[in-house]
């Protein structure tokens, strides 16, 4: 994790699935003041320990000194409940129902999002770790006849890519592939995680 409670007088906390662009954006940037620490990406799918993760995480970084606290999460499944511990603790999260939102723009997403209905969304963090998350994490490699239930009402697979690298579009591409779905890559960049990161520092 860049930075520490001694170096840093602001904390992001932050899902795991976006450790690494965080990273790359306080790298690039030279954000000596804004520090990250992540809980489990796998959490998606159980996104109830969300709110309970996230609420420790900030009373820990109070503890530590932290002046500032910021929340890069969506709701992520939470149902609301995430933005009901961040109003009792007083602390901001970036706009937005989930990842996919504000890498597109969340405007941009909510606008177009009835155009895509039956479309199935991977991020690079996605793309790179599918069979853990995805086949794994969903007990569809133990249970294969679990696969149509989770993606049969789909009809394609959109990749909203982060960076240019071909080996991740192929990853992407073969995620699709493996679930039967079309394919589909869009780049957004870090879109606005950007944005937040800089209003956060």
């Amino acid at each position: 994790m860049p930075g520490s409670a001694t170096e840093a007088r602001t904390l992001v906390i932050a899902c795991g699935a976006l450790a690494r662009e965080i990273v790359d954006l306080i790298r690039v940037n030279a954000w000596r003041d804004l520090s990250v620490t992540c809980l489990p990406a796998i959490w998606h799918n159980t996104p109830a320990k969300i709110p309970d993760g996230v609420r420790a995480k900030i009373q820990a970084a109070r503890r530590d000194g932290f002046e500032r606290v910021f929340v890069a999460y969506g709701d992520c499944g939470t149902g609301g409940l995430l933005d009901n511990v961040l109003a009792e603790e007083g602390v901001e999260r970036i706009g937005g129902p989930h990842c996919y939102a504000f890498f597109s723009g969340v405007d941009s997403f909510i606008e177009h999002a009835d155009d895509d209905p039956t479309c199935f969304y991977l991020t690079d963090y996605l793309a790179r770790h599918f069979d853990r998350l995805i086949f794994e994490g969903l007990g569809i490699d133990q249970h294969p006849e679990l696969l149509n239930d989770y993606f049969g009402n789909y009809t394609k697979v959109i990749y909203l890519a982060q960076t240019e690298d071909t080996e991740l579009t192929e990853r992407a591409r073969a995620a699709a592939e493996r679930i039967g779905l079309g394919f589909e890559r869009r780049f957004t960049g870090y879109g606005e995680l950007d944005d937040f990161l800089r209003q956060a520092n």
